[in-house]
């Protein structure tokens, strides 16, 4: 009988594995692959498994490219509101200051109005957020983005939104890497904050999940639009966290645009039986 020498059934050992990893990447980037073609835009979307500690990515360039993080941001802001004793809770009243720029926010008369910061979450009230900004101040800022390593951590631009408007910027993988140190409670806020959080963060609740998430969409300087959905499906066997990003020129007409981060997401999401 010829015996194989041990380091050669070691390489074939690596080799045989390297073949599944490689097999199973393939497969997954197939199954992954979003259809943005029917909302004629561009986008990725990055996906974790949890439990495997596995990434999943359409585009695994794309999932390290930082951008601006527009209304995402408000996960980490309402953590910094909360920990600074800006807020109480998420029930706290921010007052209408009367006025907004309409050019760079757009008309939403619906949400011109004092408003609890739970609600501002929800429905995106950007003015509210950046009345709780001028409260905060820069400096605080810094010293929660640099101990949280969220994104470059840049807010060398001047303004009080500069999560949509400035030099601030961070990758899908990056956005995924926050929200798992949220769900962790590895960020430097109270329990109790974090899980004010969560709650205000529920999208959808169902007997098999609970989805929790944020949407942003942005207009930076130039033609680019930017649009965001992240967050996390937690299911009683594991946690799958996401990040899908979609990218315009201003001047293509997509009424579709804002719609389609959800939609494509969802249709990734059944596809991979992460909810149903």
């Amino acid at each position: 009988m010829h015996i194989l020498a041990p380091h050669i059934l070691f390489m074939k050992h690596i080799t045989f594995l390297l073949i599944c990893l490689c097999s199973l990447r393939a497969t997954a980037q197939d199954t992954l692959q979003p259809d943005f073609s029917k909302c004629r835009i561009k986008g990725s979307i990055t996906i974790y498994d949890y439990r495997h500690k596995r990434w999943m990515y359409s585009d695994p360039t794309d999932a390290r490219v930082p951008m601006l993080p527009a209304s995402t941001f408000k996960i980490i802001n309402l953590l910094i509101a909360l920990e600074t004793g800006v807020i109480r809770d998420e029930n706290a009243i921010v007052k209408w200051p009367g006025h907004t720029d309409t050019t760079l926010y757009g008309y939403r008369p619906d949400i011109y109005h004092d408003i609890s910061v739970k609600e501002a979450f929800q429905v995106s009230a950007g003015w509210a957020f950046i009345e709780l900004a001028k409260k905060i101040g820069r400096k605080k800022y810094q010293q929660y983005l640099t101990a949280c390593r969220y994104g470059n951590m840049n807010l060398s631009s001047k303004g009080n939104d500069f999560w949509n408007f400035g030099n601030l910027g961070i990758a899908p993988a990056g956005q995924i890497n926050f929200l798992v140190k949220v769900y962790e409670g590895k960020l430097p806020f109270s329990k109790r904050n974090l899980d004010i959080l969560k709650k205000v963060m529920i999208t959808d609740s169902t007997d098999q999940y609970i989805l929790r998430s944020k949407t942003g969409w942005t207009r930076p300087q130039g033609q680019l639009e930017v649009g965001w959905w992240t967050g996390y499906v937690e299911r009683k066997d594991n946690v799958y966290f996401f990040a899908t990003r979609l990218t315009k020129q201003r001047e293509d007409d997509q009424p579709d645009f804002g719609k389609c981060r959800k939609e494509v997401t969802l249709e990734i999401m059944r596809r991979l039986k992460i909810i149903e």
